[in-house]
């Protein structure tokens, strides 16, 4: 068994991913794969005013299996960044680090990169900057689906720790939220938990 990370690309991905990555002193994205739907490659989940709340990109018609991931495109027909964006505001609009790290974050999708796996590099990359992450994802070399299924298996007997959300008085404590909810509600005590 690998100690490093080793995961799909993912919008925004869930905090555990970090921690976890941050754990093991390496984390790998997978980029020999073919797309696959379903998972986390173009979706992420926030905490809204009303629970969880699922934010997807849009692809591009002709996706398939085929499509090497790196290939994927994104479909811009309509603004779907302008929503996503509305929607983490009125998410995170009152949480504590919103208006230190919001605008560099928001900047970074309004360059409309093409491809999806550019896209999620590009975000991940800034959120890892802005929390001084010490651990950034890497491509990988050569496909594996072992240390791709070793690592789900990680991913999901971790139980990270619990830390004060937007919602939490109308919720409780959502778990396996994006980087986001960590970035805005703890800022730089993120790398601490």
């Amino acid at each position: 068994m690998s100690n490093s990370l080793h995961t799909t690309t993912a919008y925004f991905p869930p905090f555990s991913w970090f921690l976890l990555g941050a754990s093991a002193g390496a984390w790998t994205w997978e980029a020999q794969e073919n797309y696959q739907k379903g998972g986390l490659r173009n979706r992420c989940h926030i905490a809204g005013p009303n629970g969880r709340m699922p934010l997807s990109v849009p692809l591009e018609k002709g996706k398939h299996q085929k499509m090497p991931i790196r290939e994927v495109r994104i479909s811009y027909r309509r603004d779907w960044w302008r929503e996503h964006e509305q929607s983490i505001r009125t998410a995170y609009g009152r949480a504590p680090y919103f208006e230190y790290y919001a605008e560099e974050v928001f900047a970074a999708a309004r360059q409309r990169p093409p491809t999806l796996w550019a896209l999620n590099e590009s975000l991940t990359a800034t959120v890892c900057r802005l929390l001084q992450w010490p651990v950034v994802p890497e491509p990988s070399e050569a496909f594996s689906l072992t240390l791709l299924r070793e690592s789900a298996q990680r991913l999901r007997e971790f139980q990270p720790p619990e830390y004060p959300q937007v919602f939490t008085e109308r919720h409780g404590f959502l778990g396996g939220l994006s980087v986001l909810d960590a970035l805005f509600c703890l800022g730089p005590m993120a790398a601490t938990i």
